[in-house]
């Protein structure tokens, strides 16, 4: 009996297969100061003007500001000053269409100082917040949004800033639309580089002859995308959920037991057991987790006994906290949200000083130099409008925190809850180019949509494609599967494990990105070969042949680095 031999030759990016007449999406952000700023992207798309080297053409004063059009070297921008008012600012009017997904960049200064920036389109007595930065004088800032309208009709685009000291300089501005189509084939064709692989596998015999017409059949075994849902105690013992979770998932996220409430309800009286019997399930089948949270700065969430401390005290309580519970899962949890939701509260400041959330990043890093350090916040994607977590209020977080070299330099991680109310998808794909930017890897931490019924999983769906397609994201947990209390927003599955229609929407995703066993069949062509576009997971390939009677298995995984 012949033996069949399997030559598994290649992983390769896939192409899209054909050329495109698609204008590509650029997810490209520059969030560095720079001296001059860049050309605008899609050469301004539909702005009449976007580099101002035709002087006013498209630009005229809104409110009661003076606008100056200048030109320093080979450089022209236009100049808002003498502004009394936030929205006193340069504009121009654009028609924006019902349908259309818009992203919009453009480069900014102030001439003094530091101001935040926000791009707004009027339209119909509404004002879309496109996005916003963080301006500074004597070099300029790359802003970039993105925004989509109910109804087709004029609107009027400006830049607003609530510091009305300061002249707003403004260059190199874009606003491009895109189709639904467009919009889908840009996250397929992330999706093809960033998510898949092709392998090409040789079928031949003992002597090195092709065999064709062998039967190929590839099953992944595993996500390699790291895709997973939160859950709470009642997991345990509870078969039939422990079934669903572990059928879809590969993450997870507790809701509560690792909490500090939850551990140390009574001041020096830990209790890690729920905590520890949850880590001791995952880990048995292979789910990882992410340690959530080391501290909250929410002060609707602190223990009674931690509020009465004062000073020293206080201090020597919250290192107690950090040293008990990092070095407890130090190695089994994949990162820590350390300090969460720090941009929106300030308890442990107000105890503790401005540099209280550097010094706990700090106190973590000693502990556990080797796991990466989550800031974990909502609204970065969810809402142009909340200037308190914005982009560039993350980066400047951000920034500070990179300055921690203890063991090392510290490994930080982007955290973005994502808890959406009606999605603005093109803002979230921005808001992602920007943070992405940075090199660190980005997470969508607790997904949720907290909509009507009748668009929820619709909605749900559209945030979860928008992530996995995105190139610098590296994970995706959504909140909540199942509660029997009810979950914070919406559930996955009803007590029966029986899917509501958010959960079809997940299985619908896991099945497409290869779960469930999902398997790719063929044969062989004349030559041995057989080729399939797979994504990044864990397989198993078998090969046979019904006149040789011979089989063959082989194991193998892809992952991004391969």
């Amino acid at each position: 009996m012949k033996r069949l031999l399997l030559l598994l030759l290649c992983s390769l990016a896939l192409s899209s297969g054909c050329e495109s007449k698609v204008v590509p999406y650029d997810y490209s952000a520059t969030i560095e100061c720079l001296e001059i700023p860049l050309k605008p992207q899609y050469n301004g798309g539909i702005i009449v003007n976007p580099d101002l080297r035709d002087g006013s053409l498209g630009w005229t004063p809104l409110g009661n500001a003076k606008v100056d059009f200048r030109e320093i070297g080979n450089h022209n921008f236009v100049v808002a000053r003498d502004r009394r008012q936030p929205y006193d600012s340069v504009s121009q009017k654009v028609y924006l269409e019902k349908g259309l997904l818009y992203t919009f960049s453009a480069w900014l200064q102030v001439s003094k100082g530091k101001a935040p920036v926000k791009a707004v389109f009027k339209k119909n007595g509404e004002y879309k917040h496109a996005g916003s930065f963080v301006a500074e004088s004597k070099c300029w800032s790359m802003l970039k949004g993105g925004l989509t309208v109910d109804e087709s009709g004029p609107a009027e685009l400006y830049f607003e800033s609530e510091d009305t000291t300061v002249e707003i300089w403004v260059d190199s501005v874009s606003l491009q639309p895109f189709t639904q189509e467009e919009w889908n084939s840009h996250q397929e064709q992330s999706i093809q580089k960033e998510r898949k692989r092709s392998v090409r596998i040789r079928a031949v015999n003992s002597k090195g002859e092709p065999i064709p017409k062998a039967t190929i059949t590839i099953e992944q075994k595993k996500l390699g995308f790291p895709f997973g849902c939160e859950v709470e105690k009642n997991i345990l013992g509870d078969k039939a959920y422990q079934n669903w979770f572990t059928q879809r998932f590969t993450v997870t996220t507790f809701a509560n037991e690792m909490k500090w409430y939850s551990t140390e309800n009574t001041r020096g009286k830990e209790d890690y057991t729920t905590a520890d019997a949850m880590l001791s399930f995952f880990k048995k089948h292979g789910v990882a987790v992410r340690g959530h949270n080391i501290v909250w700065n929410d002060p609707k969430y602190q223990l009674q006994w931690l509020d009465s401390l004062s000073g020293h005290d206080f201090y020597k309580a919250v290192k107690q906290r950090i040293i008990s519970v990092v070095s407890r899962y130090k190695g089994q949890v994949a990162s820590w949200d350390v300090v969460n939701e720090n941009l929106h509260f300030s308890f442990f400041e107000n105890r503790m000083g401005p540099k209280a959330s550097y010094n706990i990043y700090k106190m973590v890093q000693a502990v556990d130099p080797t796991s990466i350090k989550f800031m974990n916040e909502y609204n970065t994607l969810e809402e142009p409008r909340d200037s308190d977590s914005s982009p560039a209020r993350y980066l400047q977080k951000l920034r500070e925190l990179k300055s921690i070299q203890v063991c090392g330099n510290i490994s930080l991680g982007i955290g973005l809850e994502s808890h959406f109310k009606t999605p603005n998808i093109p803002y979230m794909r921005s808001a992602l180019d920007t943070l992405g930017a940075t090199g660190l890897p980005i997470w969508l931490t607790e997904v949720d949509v907290d909509a009507p019924p009748n668009v929820q999983a619709k909605y749900y769906e559209q945030v979860l494609r928008e992530g996995h397609a995105h190139p610098q994201v590296k994970g995706i947990v959504t909140w909540a599967g199942y509660s029997p209390s009810g979950c914070y927003r919406m559930c996955l599955t009803d007590g029966n494990f029986k899917n509501l229609p958010t959960g079809d929407v997940v299985d619908k995703l896991v099945h497409e990105w290869g779960g469930f066993r999902r398997q790719t069949t063929g044969v062989t062509d004349s030559d041995g070969f057989f080729e399939a576009s797979l994504f990044h997971g864990d397989y198993e390939l078998k090969i046979s042949h019904p006149l040789t009677n011979s089989k063959e298995s082989h194991s193998f995984k892809f992952t991004t680095s391969d």
